[in-house]
């Protein structure tokens, strides 16, 4: 456990000095959830009242979040096919690190600069008109982390197997529409046509986007709340064990 432990720091240490020599990528990918929130948000305060809640960014904020979840984590799995190229990744496995600390240290990383996104997020929105419980923006940030973890976990897992970004890119891109449109980021599914709620009633994130939402609105004793929370922790634990089975082979 100790070497684990040093092992992830190690690898932790490292990612996170690449992330601050080149923070642009950093920026590039806060400033899109900010548009989101500034040109987009707007348009939802007429709807406030159809959307039942009283301040349209109690709905559109929790989503947003999510978002940047997802998809700030799915995409970093490009860095380590760069890494791979460069020969980084092998000159790692013939160390005497742990595997799983190859990958959590690169994950923890990730999740530190989600927190700090997310953080910068919701403060961004107070000005706008955010009105959420400290505790229920706490709980919201719990759960972007672990879900952060979950997809830099499946990513990585894909960039080590597909090694290549013309391969990836296609497969993320194929992924993302969908999950943006079907799991309620953007507007709640309760604006959603029957049909459309019922296929989406199966895309867990949903279920995410809606517990965060609970949050943001202070339900924190609702069963929305927390299947949401049970869903997150499904993902990150089904995220988690891929990522850690597909190092251990490509090293073995």
């Amino acid at each position: 456990m100790h070497a684990l432990i040093r092992d992830t720091g190690t690898i932790f240490r490292r990612a996170m000095r690449m992330s601050l020599r080149n923070p642009a990528w950093l920026v590039i990918s806060l400033m899109q959830p900010i548009l989101y929130i500034l040109l987009f948000g707007p348009l939802l305060e007429p709807l406030s009242d159809q959307l039942g809640a009283g301040n349209a960014y109690q709905i559109f904020v929790p989503g947003i979040l999510v978002q940047l979840g997802i998809f700030g984590a799915l995409f970093v799995g490009f860095g380590l096919i760069a890494e791979w190229r460069a020969g980084v990744i092998e000159s790692q496995r013939v160390t005497p690190a742990s595997r799983t600390a190859l990958l959590l240290g690169r994950v923890l990383r990730d999740v530190v600069v989600l927190l700090v996104q997310g953080t910068l997020l919701v403060l961004v929105s107070v000005p706008l008109g955010l009105r959420a419980p400290v505790l229920g923006v706490v709980l919201t940030l719990v759960v972007i982390a672990l879900l952060g973890a979950a997809f830099a976990s499946v990513s990585y897992a894909l960039a080590l197997t597909l090694k290549s970004e013309d391969a990836f890119a296609p497969l993320l891109n194929a992924f993302v529409l969908p999950v943006l449109l079907l799991s309620g980021i953007l507007l709640p599914m309760t604006l959603a046509p029957g049909w459309l709620q019922a296929i989406s009633d199966v895309n867990p994130l949903k279920h995410v986007v809606e517990g965060a939402r609970e949050f943001f609105a202070g339900g924190y004793d609702t069963s929305t709340a927390w299947w949401g929370v049970a869903m997150t922790v499904l993902l990150a634990v089904l995220g988690w064990f891929f990522g850690v089975r597909r190092f251990r082979r490509e090293s073995s």
